[in-house]
């Protein structure tokens, strides 16, 4: 049976993007083997605050079970607390070209004028690498953006079975069925993001109903005046309607005004965040019990993890 890693950074708070395009999805596919993975190793790339990272990636997981993560059957785990992560990585660089990691979109992006880059953002791209193929997964939901990450960590595990015999299974990437690609809501020609400069156009699954209100009320649409799909011509517009769509999980009835549209949204987005915000204020009293679940999480991985790592280490002539 195929294995699934979706992954989750630690970084900001999640949003509805999040839930439609990455959640929603993992807990549909609970049927077969999954991992959710909260890649707070990932957050060391650039400045943080270590208490703050701690508290998200404990919010993270908390959320992730919160919106309907089983763990009975998808293992949550933080990478950092699977050291097999951490030793792959290194290992993976030894079939890795430095101009491989240089050339990725989001280093350069991150690292134009600043000076003060990390050597770990240039090899973060490796790490992600050792995420999926410690796990030997089969299959990656993969985003555009993500797109080039994943190629790195199919090249670099053909790579290395060619060079050094058969080690990694090599990892598909996939789109989920019915995963709508959530758009800012006040830049509609960029997604949704966590990293965005501002938050006015990003919905966060634990913000309040007021917040969530007066979010899409000033969503940006247009001046056509017409409730309609056009991508093209009423981005803003659209995206409303994809969320109506993914949210009350039904075709919109007719809707004569810009306003009437976004109290639909309005309404559908807080059915759902309801619940969602209700259970994770349960959750939150006993934070002891989420981590138990996490490093539930980590036993049940990492016996396959140590097994991928040995072959890796076999292959390379490290010794036992």
């Amino acid at each position: 049976m195929t294995r699934r890693l979706t992954g989750f950074q630690p970084t900001g708070h999640l949003h509805l993007g999040n839930l439609i395009g990455a959640m929603r999805p993992l807990v549909a596919a609970q049927d077969r083997p999954s991992i959710a993975m909260i890649a707070d190793l990932h957050a060391l790339t650039v400045e943080h605050d270590p208490q703050q990272l701690r508290a998200n990636t404990l919010q993270v997981a908390t959320v992730l079970l919160a919106a309907g993560v089983d763990p009975e059957r998808t293992a949550i785990i933080a990478n950092s607390q699977v050291p097999e992560h951490a030793e792959l990585h290194y290992l993976l660089e030894s079939a890795t070209g430095y101009g491989e990691a240089a050339r990725m979109i989001q280093f350069k992006e991150k690292s134009a004028g600043n000076k003060g880059v990390r050597l770990s953002l240039l090899t973060y791209p490796v790490l992600m690498a050792a995420d999926i193929l410690v796990h030997d997964i089969d299959q990656v939901p993969v985003g555009d953006d993500q797109n080039q990450h994943l190629e790195l960590a199919r090249t670099v595990a053909t790579r290395f079975n060619a060079r050094y015999g058969e080690t990694f299974t090599v990892p598909e990437g996939i789109r989920p069925e019915n995963a709508a690609r959530i758009m800012d809501l006040s830049d509609p020609a960029r997604k949704m993001s966590k990293s965005a400069p501002s938050a006015a156009g990003r919905i966060g699954l634990l913000d309040p109903p007021e917040v969530i209100r007066r979010t899409i009320t000033r969503a940006v649409t247009d001046t056509v005046g017409v409730v309609r799909d056009d991508a093209g011509n009423q981005p803003g517009v659209t995206n409303l309607l994809a969320i109506l769509r993914a949210c009350a999980d039904r075709e919109p009835g007719p809707l004569t005004s810009y306003g009437a549209l976004k109290r639909e949204v309005t309404d559908a987005v807080e059915a759902v965040l309801g619940p969602i915000r209700a259970r994770y204020a349960e959750l939150s009293e006993d934070p002891g019990h989420v981590r138990k679940i996490l490093a539930d999480g980590r036993a049940r991985v990492q016996p396959r993890a140590a097994e991928t790592v040995r072959r890796a280490r076999t292959a390379l002539g490290l010794l036992d």
